[in-house]
């Protein structure tokens, strides 16, 4: 199916729970943006990333979920520093990657060459499509033939880089000077408001220029069919904004550090908006498909004692391991209620760490405000850009196009009849009508939910359906390929070697 050559923008955000945006609930704050994108297009209520950022980016850009054995890695973190510490250079940090891991094979083909062989202009801008370190070598071989952002992922933990990459090339931030891009403490107090409010060496924020950049690409692209990605840092803390936005600033319900916070989420949906505008402006919006999501689900950035505790504890100081015991907002103080009710937390296989929001619109295509149950993964956007774009889809993926739903076709949708996902503790399976099993390898165990009825996932009722998890630890097993161990990040994970 194709639809007059249609513009595609997909739009990642980095850590933000679905309970963040008022299209899915949220009460203190509005994202008016994102929201016209729920209003004038599609929202989905079960659509899943992964239980954190490396393997979702991954999975999305080869279509194939994160439980496999030896489909891909990532490398960890931090090594691009070296560079304003003059230990090594852009070179020496490319050969390290690329000695390193599982490398691309000549027959793999990863999300933008779907958009490539229709010939589309590609471009990615932002944080790194690949966790958690990449080369320029490495994303234009996944088919991006233009890119502008970070390569490192450590770095992204920091807003004011010194340096980005444009095309490969090294380039400097003016203003810009800390080697860290100006990371702040992951907590609160009195001291690190300062170091926060501190601007020295702090000119330029992140955000701000991808947006320049993204309306670049835009115009520079307004007269042919383009796919552009924007994997966007933001939510993803430690905290960091230049401003507190003012629709929050009088708040007497949020604390300085939840304002700053919230800003954050807004200033993605300012992101949002600058899109619409532009696409308006260059006349191009009535061809031009949305795609809004997250990698994982929610992350508390905001943490302050005695106020809102993380995955650890919750406010009665009682442990809480992810087996038994879980992150509620309620009983851990998140005033945001960022999981939308659910439980647990981003690196979990509870929804609240997985189940993502995502919108799509396409003016003229998809029905305004409409809402889908429809349950996807994010490894579904691959077929469904190739079957949007009369592109032949490769073999050996996992995705199924959603883009039957999109169009109202329910005759012509063909549903999973589950998605896995891997986690720290083990893989879950969820299949498409809401049972859902979680495996704990370090007990050997399996915990069995429905959904439907238990929305919180507050009842184990393995106990009470021994056949339901015989099926499915079978079907989660074949999926892990023979071993449940493929479901832990720790499967897929290559180490940088030691040069010395």
């Amino acid at each position: 199916m194709t639809t007059n050559n249609p513009n595609v923008i997909l739009i990642f955000a980095d850590d933000l729970g679905r309970g963040m945006l008022s299209c899915y609930g949220q009460q203190h704050f509005e994202t008016p943006n994102i929201d016209r994108l729920a209003n004038e297009g599609m929202r989905f209520n079960h659509a899943y990333g992964c239980a954190f950022c490396a393997p979702s980016r991954a999975s999305m850009l080869t279509g194939i979920h994160d439980c496999h054995q030896g489909r891909w890695t990532y490398t960890k973190a931090g090594i691009y520093k070296s560079i304003s510490t003059g230990e090594m250079n852009p070179y020496e940090i490319s050969e390290l990657i690329h000695t390193t891991g599982l490398q691309a094979s000549p027959n793999d083909v990863f999300l933008a060459q779907i958009a490539e062989r229709a010939g589309y202009a590609t471009g990615q801008i932002g944080k790194l499509e690949w966790g958690f370190a990449t080369t320029a070598e490495r994303i234009y071989r996944h088919g991006w033939q233009y890119h502008y952002g970070y390569y490192d992922h450590q770095r992204c933990h920091g807003f004011y880089p010194p340096f980005l990459f444009d095309n490969g090339e090294l380039t400097y931030i003016q203003g810009n000077t800390h080697a860290d891009c100006g990371k702040h403490p992951n907590s609160e107090s009195a001291e690190n408001i300062e170091i926060r409010r501190n601007r020295q060496g702090k000119a330029v924020y992140s955000q701000d220029i991808f947006n320049d950049k993204i309306v670049e690409f835009l115009r520079n692209h307004k007269d042919k069919p383009f796919f552009l990605y924007h994997p966007s840092q933001l939510p993803h803390g430690p905290i960091s904004i230049p401003d507190i936005h003012p629709d929050v600033k009088q708040s007497t319900e949020l604390t300085a550090y939840e304002k700053e916070y919230a800003s954050m989420v807004m200033k993605l949906d300012e992101t949002v908006g600058i899109i619409l505008d532009e696409l308006q402006r260059l006349g191009i919006d009535d061809n031009t498909m949305i795609v809004f999501t997250s990698d994982n689900g929610h992350e508390v950035y905001y943490r302050q004692e005695g106020r809102t505790t993380g995955r650890q504890n919750n406010l009665d100081g009682e442990r809480l391991d992810d087996i038994t015991s879980k992150f509620y907002s309620e009983t851990c103080g998140d005033v945001f209620n960022g999981n939308d009710g659910m439980g647990g937390l981003k690196f979990s296989s509870w929804e609240g760490g997985t189940r993502v929001p995502y919108l799509v619109r396409f003016p003229g295509t998809i029905t305004s405000n409409t809402e889908s149950n429809h349950m996807l993964a994010n490894y579904d956007f691959m077929p469904t850009l190739a079957e949007l774009l009369g592109i032949e889809m490769p073999q050996d993926k996992d995705g199924v196009s959603y883009l039957p739903t999109l169009l109202e076709q329910p005759d012509a949708q063909q549903n999973h009849e589950w998605v896995v996902y891997a986690s720290r503790l083990g893989p879950a399976l969820v299949t498409s009508d809401g049972w859902k099993l979680r495996y704990i390898n370090r007990m050997d165990s399996f915990q069995l939910y429905h959904l439907p009825s238990d929305y919180r996932e507050e009842n184990d009722i393995s106990s009470e359906h021994p056949d339901m998890v015989s099926r499915l630890s079978q079907w989660m097993l074949n999926a892990c390929d023979g071993d449940y161990h493929n479901g832990t990040p720790q499967a897929h994970l290559a180490e940088i070697p030691n040069r010395n």
